[in-house]
């Protein structure tokens, strides 16, 4: 049985999925800095997974960055099977890949709409899927999720994120009641408003407003 409340993640793998900029780069060198093993995937920003696998060797770990995009099931699988592979398997799963394409909903585009279930729901369950049969055969794991507000408080112009997050959620509470007997353990983290490039449009509208409503009264950094 695996130690979880532990500042040494050596021996952990971390598959972290967004894991190139922003919440998802943060979460993976994090894991970096108490020498996890952490695979990153990520859809184009090249450059980007580079210098974070670069970030995560300085920080102790051992990294490695894996093109996919994960509206693609059968992209997905072989991510896995890379991630498998090389560090023998895979103990925690950070779902944190997530775009946003805003618009009102009388002129939202369908395309638009596709693309963010295809991406922030569908995607996560593949990845979910993915490790799924690994970690029931090895009795533990950890699959985490990373949600939003919009999936409980909505907001305008996001139909197609709030949605998307909303059924992130109840994905999540279903997998944990499935999978909880095996050892592994589902949950899902729901910020507010983080200082991330995806959020950068709403922060340069609203951000005093945001500010405003939130009780600290500043928005969150990915850290």
């Amino acid at each position: 049985m695996m130690a979880w409340q532990q500042e040494d993640f050596s021996n952990v793998t971390v598959l972290v999925t967004g894991g190139s900029r922003g919440i998802g780069r943060a979460i993976a060198l994090a894991f970096a800095s108490r020498r996890a093993r952490v695979a990153i995937a990520y859809v184009r920003a090249h450059e980007a997974a580079r210098g974070v696998v670069q970030e995560i060797a300085a920080r102790g770990g051992e990294g490695m960055a894996i093109a996919c995009d994960a509206r693609d099931w059968e992209a997905v699988r072989a991510c896995v099977e890379q991630v498998t592979a090389r560090f023998g398997q895979i103990d925690i799963l950070v779902n944190c890949a997530g775009i946003v394409k805003d618009s009102l909903l009388s002129s939202m585009d369908v395309e638009d709409w596709r693309a963010v279930i295809d991406t922030n729901l569908t995607g996560a369950f593949y990845f979910m899927r993915a490790v799924a049969e690994g970690m029931v055969l090895q009795r533990a794991g950890r699959i985490i999720n990373i949600s939003s507000l919009s999936g409980t408080k909505g907001g305008k112009g996001q139909a197609n994120y709030a949605a998307s997050k909303a059924g992130l959620n109840a994905l999540t509470r279903a997998a944990a009641l499935e999978l909880a007997s095996r050892g592994i353990t589902v949950n899902a983290v729901a910020p507010g408003i983080v200082s991330t490039e995806m959020s950068a449009t709403i922060r340069g509208l609203a951000g005093d407003t945001l500010k405003k409503a939130i009780p600290v009264r500043r928005i969150a950094i990915p850290e």
